[in-house]
This record gives structure tokens, C-alpha cells and sequence, in this order.
């Protein structure tokens, strides 16, 4: 995909670096920072790519100007693909597939029907005060940062947004990386899939080989730093 732009935002903690996407010396140079912007025009698709965590408080002004860009751009829809914590599933969370899905009331009206298609799994409401009262369910998404108020906004506001998202756990999450995005792509047919569906992939198991389907970024060659040094030993 192609930098068109930034998000030019005071919520993020500042952040400069080298390009993560880097495919030449020339391009090694060219300076990202912080939440950037990229797009493919065959695919009508722009990608907001947020690279920093969030300032203490400034969780909701970023999801106004966010969504405020959103509608402005005349967005047909909004996809956003998230986390939430693997240990921190409750029991029915802790049957079948690691993934699972939300759409807001506007989204669900244009195209509900099509995730029973997909036979995908919508994320499970919990019980607000377990043990006590279980008849009171909420949602939850511990760890997702702003997905749960970025979902909630536009509920309210009639934007048409869907939430894909997988549990994870910390540690090396390129599988985890590759899960999601084959997901995505089994809804919007980025690209040709091939071998295994997403929802037929248990909690322990890896996605087959994608390296043929997805290009894979330069900079996570340097995930886990460089290697040890041999005068240690």
C-alpha cells in the first residue's frame, strides 16, 4: 500500500523512525512517525496504521477526531482490528475459535446476514457482576485500548463499523499477526486465500505458511532485536 498522509494527533506518545516497510536503501531513510495513513485505490481501502501508545486521558479526544475524520471522509465503512486478553476469557470465550467480530447497529442492517455466511462468532457479553448477577450481561474487551469506546461511539453515532479481533497472549504475536488478517481477508477478499480458514484454527495452532499471500515487512526481522553476541559465551 501507498503513505498518502499522517493522523496528525497530540494523543499519541510522540514517535520517529526509520520506514517499517522499507524494500530498498532508498526508501530505508524515508521517516515514519507515530499514526500514519496508507491506501490502495484498487480496493477503495485506506488503513490508518497506529504505531504509539496513548496519552493518560487522551483516549476519547483521539475517538472524536478519529471518527470526526471518518465521517468528514465519507467513510463507507470502518474496520478496525484489535486484540483483547487470552487470559482473561471467560468460560464460553474459552471454546472454539480464538476469533471474533462486532458490528454496530448500521453495519449489521447492511450486511449481518453475511458474517452467518462466514459462520464467524460474535464477541460473547459477560455477566457485569459474575457470581452475583448473571443476568446483567456487558461488553468487554480487556486490553483492546480503544476499541470498546471507538465501538460504542459510533453505535451512537450510525457509523458503519466492524470489529475484528482475536485473543492473544503476550510474546511473539506474528502468528497471531497473520491469524487476524487472513480473517479480515476471508470477508473482504483482498487476496486470494488459500489453505486453512481462520475460524477452523484452534487456540494452539499456527496459520499455515502465508509468506507466498502477504508481504512481510522488513523491520520484523528486528521484532526481537539483534541477536546475542558471541562473547557471551
Amino acid at each position: 500500500m501507498t503513505k498518502i498522509g499522517y493522523f496528525y494527533t497530540d494523543c499519541l506518545v510522540p514517535m520517529v523512525g526509520n520506514n517499517p516497510y522499507a524494500t530498498s536503501k532508498e526508501n530505508l531513510v524515508e521517516l515514519s512517525i507515530n499514526a500514519e495513513v496508507y491506501s490502495l485505490p484498487s480496493k477503495k481501502l485506506v488503513v490508518l496504521q497506529i504505531r504509539s501508545p496513548f496519552i493518560k486521558n487522551k483516549y476519547r479526544p483521539f475517538c472524536q477526531a478519529l471518527l470526526s475524520w471518518v465521517e468528514s471522509s465519507k467513510c463507507a465503512r470502518v474496520i478496525l482490528l484489535s486484540s483483547s486478553h487470552a487470559y482473561q476469557r471467560d468460560d464460553e470465550q474459552l471454546l472454539g475459535t480464538p476469533l471474533r467480530y462486532l458490528l454496530t447497529p448500521a453495519l449489521e442492517k447492511a450486511i449481518g446476514g453475511h458474517m452467518q455466511e462466514l459462520n464467524w462468532k460474535e464477541m460473547e457479553k459477560i455477566a457485569a457482576f459474575p457470581g452475583i448477577n448473571d443476568a446483567e450481561k456487558v461488553l468487554r474487551i480487556p486490553g483492546g485500548g480503544i476499541t470498546k469506546l471507538l465501538f460504542t461511539e459510533s453505535c451512537s453515532k450510525g457509523i458503519q463499523m466492524a470489529v475484528l479481533l482475536k485473543f492473544c497472549s503476550e510474546g511473539d504475536n506474528i502468528p497471531d499477526a497473520f491469524v487476524l488478517v487472513n480473517y479480515l481477508n476471508e470477508w473482504l477478499q483482498l487476496i486470494k486465500s488459500k489453505g486453512n480458514h481462520s475460524t477452523d484454527i484452534s487456540p494452539e495452532q499456527e496459520m499455515p505458511d502465508t509468506s507466498s499471500q502477504w508481504k512481510i515487512p522488513s523491520s520484523w526481522r528486528l521484532l526481537f532485536g539483534n541477536g546475542l553476541p558471541p562473547a557471551l559465551f
